[in-house]
């Protein structure tokens, strides 16, 4: 709780800090691919855009890995002044192809779209805003992989917008949610709810889940985010009366992200309670055989970001050097026979360099410190990319 505590603290603490700024980088303009397509001045017709990333992850005592990680076309289609279609068309590691988005949006007015289709659930920074010259480090922060968990996209509807007088960007869906089994994969372990993402592929459900964020970007140079989830995960129709075939649950999340001439920073909190696990792992694990491996109650994680430019602002390219500290579990708390397992409750130091050669191309360079609760010693890692947003 003292953690959560100093999270929360330090985030609120960048509010009084943006008040004595005068000079600010306006973040309430940043963009995803998705609202670059939305926001196009084209009177009707395609867009097309993408982004993409090559990396090289060396673990220390291990072979590296070279990997086309993520190609990512993007389409839209502009119908009318109201009526737009996005798309975007992932291929991961060469072999694995994805649909990311696939939406339909309504504009009633400037400030109220309608939406329908596969959507990014809003929650944190990385989950909206993965493309790779948006953020720093090779990797997305390791707490968005296992937390959120980064790329979150499920099928629903809901209402998007801003409220221009109160300086909010709103967004409200209702999803399905996650898969209680996903084929052979569960939910728990060190994963967390990542296994039971259902991405849009013959998803199952059963009860609608809500989302919902604002985004607040009154202040100069600063922009804060609250997000919350509410719902079940989704349980078969032969095994859903059964005890234990869903759990519960309840996702809150914290962001800021501030920029000031050179200086950038962000941080993030995400917090999720779970119900019925105690049940849900009496179904689904064999607690006798192993009582730490199973769906804790409670997962969190949080990270801070300081990052500077090292060249003058009268240049186009930018070079950030950058620190980033991260710590998250996802066996924050259990229940019934579960027991803690130490191995899912760790930190992350990454420091590293990014060079942005154009404002969507980058060169990356930085270096994981790895540890974990437990006494073992686990493999720092280098990692190197080129990132490319069109």
């Amino acid at each position: 709780m003292k953690n959560n505590l100093l999270v929360v603290a330090l985030l609120i603490s960048a509010i009084t800090f943006s008040q004595t700024s005068q000079d600010s980088l306006p973040v309430n303009k940043d963009q995803n691919s998705a609202e670059r397509i939305l926001s196009g001045n084209i009177s009707s017709g395609v867009t097309v855009g993408g982004y993409g990333e090559i990396t090289y992850n060396q673990p220390e005592g291990g072979n590296g890995e070279l990997d086309v990680q993520r190609l990512v076309l993007m389409f839209g289609y502009k119908f009318n002044d109201k009526v737009q279609f996005v798309t975007e068309v992932e291929f991961e590691h060469v072999s694995e192809v994805y649909v990311e988005q696939a939406f339909l949006q309504y504009s009633l007015n400037d400030n109220l779209n309608l939406r329908g289709g596969l959507m990014l659930v809003p929650m944190g920074i990385i989950n909206e805003y993965h493309e790779p010259t948006t953020f720093n480090g090779v990797e997305r922060p390791s707490m968005d992989k296992s937390i959120v968990p980064t790329t979150w996209r499920e099928i629903g509807v809901g209402v998007a917008g801003t409220v221009d007088d109160a300086s909010l960007r709103y967004q409200a869906y209702i999803f399905n949610g996650f898969a209680s089994v996903n084929g052979s994969k569960f939910l728990g372990g060190k994963d967390g709810l990542r296994n039971g993402r259902q991405k849009g592929i013959k998803s199952n459900i059963d009860s609608p889940n809500l989302s919902a964020k604002l985004d607040y970007y009154g202040l100069p140079g600063l922009r804060l985010g609250l997000s919350g989830y509410v719902g079940r995960s989704q349980a078969e129709d032969n095994v859903e009366e059964l005890d234990g075939s869903s759990v519960g649950i309840s996702m809150v999340g914290l962001d800021a992200r501030y920029n000031f001439k050179r200086f950038a920073a962000r941080g993030q909190f995400v917090y999720s309670s779970l119900t019925d696990t105690e049940a849900y792992n009496e179904l689904h694990y064999d607690l006798d055989a192993n009582p730490t491996q199973g769906l804790g109650s409670a997962m969190q994680g949080w990270y801070l970001e300081a990052a500077y430019n090292l060249l003058p602002l009268t240049k186009q390219q930018q070079l950030y050097a950058f620190a980033r500290y991260e710590a998250y579990d996802t066996n924050a708390s259990v229940s019934g026979d579960l027991l803690v397992n130490d191995a899912f409750n760790r930190s992350d130091w990454t420091v590293g360099l990014s060079y942005k050669l154009a404002p969507g191309a980058v060169l990356k360079a930085d270096y994981q410190f790895r540890d974990d609760a437990t006494s073992a010693n686990l493999a720092n890692q280098l990692n190197l990319g080129i990132g490319v947003w069109f």
